[in-house]
């Protein structure tokens, strides 16, 4: 998939057009979209509430792009707190957690690999998902954030109302805990 990209300026002239004419929100969708699912697909097994999740994160960022405003929150910070809140909705009404490992995040290469190697990255995906499972749910949000969704520290912690250093601390030791628990298996 080719990521789009838009600086900054452009991205507020397109929300600024889009909160008038919302034919004028698709270059925004277009950037987003991966992310967004990325980060949905992150925290949701199941592909098809990922394509569910991701097309209401959306409907949802459309009807209330009129409350948008770029002084309270970047405009990503806010997309992500919409995301964030629908799977969290999603999973208080399904009363379960579930989770699936980086692996999706990583592009494919047009190669395809050998069955040893399917094999040896199925038992590393088997071994990452165990492991994040283990982490409580406030260091698994956190991963999803920063891999699958692409945040910065800085914007996870205003995301969540914490200090941008203890995201990194949060993080750090998380993802060294995740690597205890690899080894040991």
């Amino acid at each position: 998939m080719v990521e789009i990209s838009l600086e900054l300026a452009d991205e507020q002239k397109l929300l600024r057009r889009a909160q008038i004419d919302p034919h004028e929100f698709a270059p925004i969708y277009d950037h987003y979209f991966p992310q967004v699912y990325n980060y949905v697909r992150y925290r949701v097994q199941n592909p098809q509430w990922a394509d569910d999740l991701t097309a209401e994160v959306f409907q949802r960022i459309l009807a209330k792009l009129h409350t948008y405003s770029a002084q309270k929150a970047s405009f990503r910070a806010w997309l992500f707190a919409i995301a964030r809140n629908r799977v969290n909705d999603h999973f208080r009404a399904q009363k379960f957690h579930s989770w699936i490992s980086l692996d999706l995040l990583a592009q494919h290469s047009d190669d395809l690999p050998s069955p040893e190697q399917v094999v040896i990255h199925q038992d590393n995906h088997q071994s990452l998902l165990a492991a994040v499972q283990q982490l409580q749910p406030r260091e698994r949000d956190i991963i999803a954030l920063k891999f699958a969704a692409g945040l910065t520290n800085r914007e996870i912690a205003k995301l969540l109302g914490l200090k941008e250093s203890h995201v990194g601390v949060i993080l750090y030791r998380s993802l060294k805990q995740l690597r205890v628990l690899v080894d040991q298996e």
